[in-house]
């Protein structure tokens, strides 16, 4: 018993010393309010500093100086372009592997060239135009976001080979370019854009897919990305369901608030889980068995409300006996 208890004690001892070591090397002044860093000890073993929701309108150049930080979150602050200029200057930290600036005052894309082991680049909701600069950021950066933003086109990023998450929703977007050399391309977020068709270059290990919110009338353009699992085209002008046969790892399929008047063209996909076909002109739900055929044992969650159909009565015995495994039906769960 003496020798559990010694060797419990070991373990607590190791787990408060990991613990302050921790806290040692990772600084959290989230929502501080502070204005500058003055009254701030930067100590120099330092590989975290997270700075969000501050007043900062300048950088401190005590940060040049912490040859071990990897990560710098400057999220939600006041920063300029000209604020940011020092970055480029600051080769002691080009170990650098995550930079978040994300909610600032830039309009354009910074210098980070410095940065060559970046993986993570956040930019999202800013007042940036151009894309202009991409060109000289890490080929190793592995998630990019650029969300809400002014951008209207897709440009100097073909040399980002190694991107695993392009987050470019909520800008000014109406062509799906540049994007054939992300061939390890996972997720590709651009809802809330412009764009008219789908244009995706065959990127075959795309698992997550978001084009909510565009001016689409087709769903062609996704055949070849047979890694597909999610799909979101919510709030579009689609009236027919075609080119998803090839998708037979999809689990979650969205098209909700579109045109459509019938399900169908997506009777072998034998894993999905997720449908939402709610907000369209589906009038009816007969042969809905053959036409989600691949899915019956497997389909969890289908949203229908607000079509003609849904206001059958007996509209969701129908989906209950059709579909064994179903556990929600529009919001109500069973």
């Amino acid at each position: 018993m003496d020798e559990e208890r010694f060797q419990g004690e070991m373990v607590e001892k190791k787990e408060e010393e990991e613990k302050e070591e921790e806290e040692e090397t990772v600084l959290d002044l989230t929502s501080w309010h502070l204005q500058d860093l003055e009254e701030v000890e930067l100590v120099e073993q330092l590989t975290e500093i997270d700075l969000s929701a501050n007043r900062l309108t300048s950088l401190d150049s005590r940060i040049s100086q912490l040859r071990r930080l990897k990560k710098l979150c400057l999220r939600q602050n006041l920063f300029t372009d000209h604020a940011l200029q020092p970055l480029s200057l600051w080769p002691a930290i080009s170990a650098l592997q995550e930079l978040v600036l994300r909610d600032n005052k830039l309009t354009r894309i910074p210098d980070v060239s410095t940065f060559k082991d970046l993986v993570i680049f956040d930019v999202s909701f800013n007042e940036i135009s151009s894309l202009k600069g991409m060109s000289d950021v890490s080929p190793t950066l592995k998630e990019l976001y650029l969300s809400k933003n002014n951008l209207n086109k897709i440009e100097e990023l073909g040399h980002l080979h190694q991107l695993r998450i392009l987050e470019l929703g909520s800008n000014s977007l109406r062509i799906m370019e540049g994007l054939q050399n992300m061939t390890l391309l996972q997720e590709l977020w651009l809802g809330r854009n412009r764009i008219r068709s789908v244009e995706l270059c065959g990127l075959k290990s795309l698992i997550k897919i978001s084009l909510q919110s565009n001016r689409l009338t087709s769903m062609f353009g996704f055949q070849d990305c047979i890694s597909l699992e999610e799909l979101y085209l919510s709030h579009n002008g689609i009236s027919k369901m075609e080119g998803l046969s090839t998708l037979v790892n999809l689990r979650v399929l969205d098209v909700s608030s579109n045109k459509l008047t019938a399900i169908m063209g997506i009777e072998n996909l034998v894993r999905l889980e997720d449908l939402w076909l709610n907000d369209n002109q589906i009038a009816s739900l007969d042969g809905i068995d053959s036409a989600l055929a691949g899915s019956k044992e497997k389909l969890t969650t289908i949203y229908l409300e607000h079509n003609p159909c849904a206001k059958e009565q007996s509209y969701r015995s129908i989906l209950r006996v059709n579909f064994p495994s179903i556990q929600q039906i529009d919001s109500n769960v069973y």
